[in-house]
């Protein structure tokens, strides 16, 4: 689990309600059932009409990427990238498959196989680019249907508002009740703005963020996969792929690695 993002959730969250209290006003106050039920069914029915259905039953899926998924140690795949090397220089590279049931990485796994295989070199290139583009492109979907979900909200949030601004100015006849209609009336332009800018904009974020940090080792992965298999030596596998890391993740790698 991410805590960085549930406790992000949290604060989010947390802030709102502190300052409802704080300035006097009341929670119950901003509970309001139709108000609800306009943002959250017309967010879900335009949702449903942008997205195929079978993308959007995987929704929970890109949530649960985004808040549990743990980000990958480059680092720790690039050590292990270079002890592969190791092995291969000094007894071949046939020996990895000895090492293969110890891989932490199913990609890593899967670039070894075809190596010791004998694949050709390009083939191997180009099946394991393919592959990530795939996984960008699945990654990219996910955070597409979030960014939608957080611009049809508050746009369903001023709708459920003029509604309610209709019926206000239709009962001009009693002025006790345009305070409460008002308030009411503004309730769905807050829910729509809630849900776009502390739940699905976020979210989409992180799962961003996820995203470029799997891309980086999966990136790792390919370089030192084709240098194994090109049968480089170990101190310029580990140069190559530490190229990938930003200087202050490089050196900290490189002195304890000292």
């Amino acid at each position: 689990m991410d805590i960085g993002t549930i406790a992000g959730l949290v604060i989010a969250v947390g802030a709102i309600l502190i300052s409802i209290v704080v300035s006097g006003g009341s929670l119950g106050a901003m509970i309001n059932g139709p108000s609800i039920f306009v943002v959250l069914i017309g967010t879900l029915g335009a949702t449903i009409v942008s997205f195929p259905l079978a993308r959007l039953l995987k929704l929970h899926t890109v949530v649960l990427k985004s808040i549990f998924s743990k980000p990958g140690d480059a680092v720790a795949t690039i050590k292990d990238l270079v002890r592969y090397a190791e092995v291969a220089r000094r007894e071949g590279i046939l020996s990895l498959e000895n090492l293969i049931s110890e891989m932490r990485d199913p990609f890593i796994v899967r670039g070894v196989k075809m190596a010791v295989d004998g694949t050709d070199p390009e083939l191997i290139k180009t099946i394991m680019d393919t592959e990530l583009e795939a996984l960008m492109e699945r990654h990219g979907q996910g955070k597409q249907i979030l960014d939608t979900i957080g611009r049809y909200a508050p746009a369903f949030g001023m709708i459920g508002t003029l509604m309610g601004l209709i019926t206000m100015l239709s009962n001009m006849d009693d002025p006790s009740k345009i305070g409460p209609g008002m308030a009411v009336a503004l309730i769905t332009t807050l829910y729509g703005a809630f849900i776009a800018n502390v739940f699905t904009g976020p979210l989409g974020d992180k799962l961003q963020a996820r995203d470029a940090e799997e891309v980086l080792i999966k990136t790792i992965i390919i370089s030192g996969v084709m240098a194994i298999q090109s049968g480089d030596n170990p101190r310029i596998v580990e140069s190559k792929l530490m190229t990938f890391l930003p200087p202050s993740q490089r050196e900290a790698a490189q002195s304890e690695a000292a």
